[in-house]
C-alpha cells in the first residue's frame, strides 16, 4: 500500500474523532449554561421571594408609622387640652394669689389694729407671693412656647423622617417632668396658703378670746359707775364666784389626775420593795404596812434626787457657803489634769454646763482670798496650758473643741462678772458682788483667755468645713429634688454632673447629700446645745459655715457652665430653701446667718430671671450682693435648655456692664470667685451667770477629793 492511499484511509478516521470531540465540547458547553440558568432560575425565586417580604415589611412599617402618627396627633390633642385645663389652672391660682393677697393686707391691718407688729412677717409674705407669681406666669409662658414647638412637629409628615419621632418623644418627656414641677409648686403654694391661714385663724381667735374678755370686763365695770355699792359688791362677789368654781374645777381635774397616779404607785409597790431592799430600808413590817413602804419610798426617791443633783454639780444645802473651793498649791497639777485633761465629752453632757469653768473659778477665788498671787499665777498658766494642749490633741472632735470653746468663755465671762468691775455687774445679785475678786486685777489673763478662745473657735470652724465640704456641691448645685428637670437638657449641652447621674450609684449618693448635709447640721447645733455654747457664739459658727457653703456653691457655679441654666437655677433655689428652713427650725431666721447665702440666692434667681434689654435695671436691682465680674460671668456662661429658648442678648449683657459700672466700691466689683478661707472677726459678747457658786458641787466623778468646799 503506498503512502497516498494510508493518508486517505486515515484521515476520515481522525475527521470523525474531531468531529466527535467538537460535539462533546460543544455538550459540555451547553450543560454549563444549562447549569448557570438553573443557578440563575434558583436566584431569581430567592430575589422574588425577598422582594416580597421587603413589600410585606414595607407595609408593615407604614401601618406601625400612620398608628404612631395617630397616637402623636392624640398626644398632642391631649396636650392641648391639658394646656387649656393649665391656663385656667394658671389663672385660678394667680387669683386666688390675688384674694390672698387681698387677705393678708386685711389681716395686716386687724394685726397693726390690735399692735400685734407683723409688719416685718408681713412684708416677707408678700415678696414670696410675688415671687410666686412671677415664677408661675414664667412657667405658663414656657408651656406656651413649648405647645408651639408641638404643633409645629406634629405637621411634618413622619413616614419619610424617622429621627422626628425621638425628638417627638424627647418633647413629651420633657412635658411631663413640666407637669411635675408645676404638681410641685401647687403643692407648695398649697401648703404655704394652709399655713398662713392657720396662722391668720389663730389670730383671729386670739382677737376674739381678747374681744370677749373686754366685753366681759365692760359688761362689768360701767354698771358698777352708776349701782349703789351694795349691787356693786354683788356683781363682784358673782364675778368672783366664777372665777372660783372654773379653778375648782381645775384643781378637781389636778386631784383624779393625782388619784390615778396614786393608784399606779400602790400598784408598783411590791416592785419598789426591791429597791428598798437595795436601799437597806425593808423589814418584814413593810409587807402589812403600806403607809411606811411609802414613807421609805419617798425618802429613796429624794435620796436619789440628791444623788442626781450632786452628779450634775449643783445642790441645795442648809449650811452657807462662800463659793470657794479649797486647796493646796502644789495640787494644782492634779486639779487641772482632772478637771480637763480627763474629763471627756460623753461624761460632760451629764454635767452642768460649764461646770470645770466654774470649779476653776472658785478655786481662784481661794487664792484670791489667801492673797497669793503666786498661787493665783500657777492655776491660770495651768489652766491655759492644758486647754492648749487638750484642743491640740483633739483639734479633729468636734465635741472636744465645743466641749473647751464653751467652758472657755464661761471662765472669762466669770473673771468679768466676779472682776469688782461695775460694768459687768448690772445684773448680779448682792450676793454676787459680795463674791467679787478682791485681791487681784485679772484683765491681762482675760485677754489671753479671749485669745485662747478665738484660736479654739477658728480650729473648730476649720473642722467643720472640712467635714461638709465634700457635701456641699452635690447636696446645693447637684441635688435634684424637682424630679424630671435634667431631662430638658439637651444631650449635647449636658456635663458632668447630668452624665454621671445616669450612673445608679453616684446618683443616689447625689440625692443623699443634701440629707447628709441637714444631719450634719443638726448634729454640730445638738452638741453646741448640749455643752452650753452661747447662743450669741452659735450664731456667730452657722454664720461662718453657711458662707463657707455660699462660697463653695457660689465658685463651682462660676467654673461650670453645665449648672449655668434655667432649670439648675430652680433646682439650686429649691435646695437652698431647706437651708433657710433649717435655720426657720432653730430660730436662727433673724439672725445674720441666712443672709450670708443671699449670693448663691441671687446667682439662682439670675439664673431663672428673663434676660431682655427691659430688664437691665431689676436684675441689677436683684444682684445686689454679686459682683460685676460675677453677674457677667453667669450670663456669659448661660446656656438654654431647648430650642424654644432664646439666648442671652449680647446688648444685654453690655447694658448690664454699663449698669454695674455705677456702683460703688469698685475693688468689691473686681471679684470673680469668693474667698474660702475668709473668717468674719469673732466676739464674745458678755454673758453673766444666774448660778450661785454656793451651790455648786464636785462631782464624784471628777475625782477631785483634795478640793474641799467652804
Amino acid at each position: 500500500m503506498t503512502t497516498t492511499e494510508a493518508t486517505k484511509t486515515v484521515t476520515p478516521h481522525v475527521r470523525e474523532n474531531n468531529a466527535l470531540r467538537m460535539a462533546q465540547i460543544e455538550l459540555l458547553e451547553m450543560k454549563r449554561k444549562f447549569d448557570a440558568l438553573r443557578v440563575v432560575e434558583t436566584e431569581k425565586k430567592m430575589m422574588v421571594a425577598l422582594l416580597q417580604r421587603k413589600d410585606e415589611d414595607l407595609k408593615t412599617l407604614k401601618s406601625l408609622l400612620e398608628n404612631e402618627r395617630k397616637e402623636k396627633m392624640t398626644i398632642i390633642n391631649e396636650k392641648e387640652h391639658f394646656e387649656k385645663e393649665k391656663a385656667e389652672e394658671v389663672e385660678r391660682i394667680n387669683k386666688e394669689n390675688l384674694r390672698l393677697k387681698a387677705e393678708l393686707d386685711k389681716l395686716n391691718e386687724r394685726i397693726k389694729s390690735n399692735q400685734f407688729g407683723a409688719a416685718e412677717q408681713y412684708i416677707q409674705l408678700q415678696l414670696e407671693v410675688d415671687r410666686w407669681r412671677e415664677e408661675c406666669i414664667q412657667l405658663h409662658s414656657i408651656l406656651a412656647k413649648q405647645t408651639e414647638g408641638l404643633k409645629n412637629v406634629a405637621s411634618i409628615n413622619y413616614g419619610s423622617h424617622v429621627h422626628l419621632i425621638n425628638e417627638v418623644v424627647e418633647l413629651v418627656l420633657a412635658f411631663e417632668a413640666q407637669k411635675k414641677i408645676n404638681r410641685q409648686l401647687e403643692d407648695e403654694l398649697h401648703q404655704e396658703k394652709n399655713k398662713w391661714q392657720a396662722e391668720r385663724e389663730q389670730l383671729q381667735q386670739e382677737n376674739e378670746k381678747l374681744r370677749e374678755e373686754n366685753d366681759n370686763q365692760h359688761k362689768l365695770l360701767p354698771p358698777s359707775l352708776t349701782k349703789s355699792p351694795q349691787t356693786q359688791t354683788e356683781a363682784f362677789m358673782q364675778h368672783e364666784i366664777i372665777r372660783v368654781t372654773s379653778e375648782k374645777l381645775v384643781l378637781q381635774e389636778k386631784l383624779d389626775l393625782a388619784k390615778e397616779e396614786l393608784s399606779q404607785c400602790k400598784n408598783s409597790l411590791k416592785l419598789q420593795t426591791e429597791v428598798l431592799k437595795d436601799a437597806g430600808l425593808f423589814s418584814s413590817k413593810l409587807d402589812n404596812n403600806a403607809e411606811t413602804a411609802e414613807n421609805s419610798i419617798e425618802e429613796v426617791l429624794v435620796k436619789r434626787q440628791g444623788q442626781r443633783n450632786n452628779r450634775r454639780g449643783i445642790r441645795k444645802n442648809e449650811r452657807h457657803y462662800q463659793g470657794i473651793f479649797e486647796f493646796h498649791k502644789e495640787e494644782i497639777r492634779h486639779v487641772v489634769r482632772h478637771v480637763m485633761f480627763e474629763l471627756k465629752p460623753h461624761i460632760a453632757v451629764t454635767l452642768l454646763p460649764g461646770l470645770p469653768a466654774y470649779i476653776l473659778f472658785m478655786c481662784i477665788r481661794h487664792a484670791d482670798r489667801q492673797n497669793d498671787y503666786e498661787k493665783v499665777r500657777l492655776l491660770l498658766t495651768a489652766t491655759i496650758y492644758t486647754i492648749e494642749k487638750v484642743t491640740k490633741k483633739g483639734h479633729d472632735d468636734i465635741d472636744i473643741m465645743v466641749l473647751w470653746l464653751s467652758n472657755t468663755v464661761r471662765l472669762l465671762h466669770n473673771l468679768k462678772q466676779y472682776s469688782g468691775d461695775k460694768t459687768f455687774q448690772t445684773e448680779n445679785t448682792s450676793l454676787q458682788n459680795e463674791q467679787c475678786l478682791q485681791n487681784f486685777d485679772l484683765t491681762e489673763y482675760r485677754e489671753v483667755l479671749s485669745d485662747t478662745a478665738v484660736e479654739i473657735y477658728q480650729s473648730l470652724a476649720g473642722h467643720i468645713q472640712e467635714k461638709i465640704e465634700p457635701l456641699v456641691v452635690p447636696a446645693i448645685l447637684e441635688h435634684e429634688e424637682i424630679s424630671g428637670l435634667t431631662s430638658q437638657i439637651p444631650s449635647g449641652k449636658r456635663g458632668r454632673a447630668v452624665l454621671s447621674s445616669w450612673d445608679s450609684e453616684p446618683f443616689l449618693g447625689v440625692q443623699k447629700s443634701l440629707d447628709a448635709l441637714l444631719q450634719e447640721l443638726n448634729y454640730i447645733y445638738k452638741i453646741m446645745g448640749n455643752h452650753g455654747v452661747d447662743p450669741e457664739l452659735t450664731v456667730q459658727i452657722f454664720r461662718q459655715v453657711f458662707y463657707f457653703i455660699c462660697a463653695i456653691s457660689m465658685n463651682n457655679l462660676l467654673l461650670r457652665k453645665d449648672l449655668c441654666h434655667w432649670s439648675t437655677g430652680m433646682q439650686i433655689r429649691y435646695n437652698l430653701s431647706h437651708l433657710e428652713q433649717w435655720c426657720r427650725d432653730m430660730r436662727l431666721q433673724y439672725t445674720d446667718v441666712p443672709t450670708t447665702l443671699q449670693p448663691i440666692i441671687q446667682a439662682a434667681h439670675l439664673l431663672q430671671a428673663r434676660k431682655l434689654d427691659e430688664d437691665v435695671q431689676h436684675v441689677c436691682n436683684m444682684c445686689d450682693k454679686l459682683s460685676m465680674l460675677q453677674i457677667i460671668k453667669i450670663l456669659n456662661l448661660y446656656t438654654t435648655i431647648d430650642e424654644s429658648e432664646e439666648c442671652v442678648p449680647v446688648s444685654f449683657i453690655c447694658r448690664i456692664q454699663a449698669k454695674l459700672l455705677e456702683r460703688s466700691e469698685p475693688q468689691k466689683q473686681a471679684t470673680l470667685l469668693m474667698d474660702t478661707k475668709f473668717m468674719f472677726p469673732v466676739r464674745f459678747p458678755f454673758n453673766p451667770s444666774k448660778i450661785h457658786l454656793e451651790d455648786i458641787e464636785v462631782p464624784e466623778v471628777l475625782n477631785l477629793p483634795m478640793l474641799k468646799k467652804v
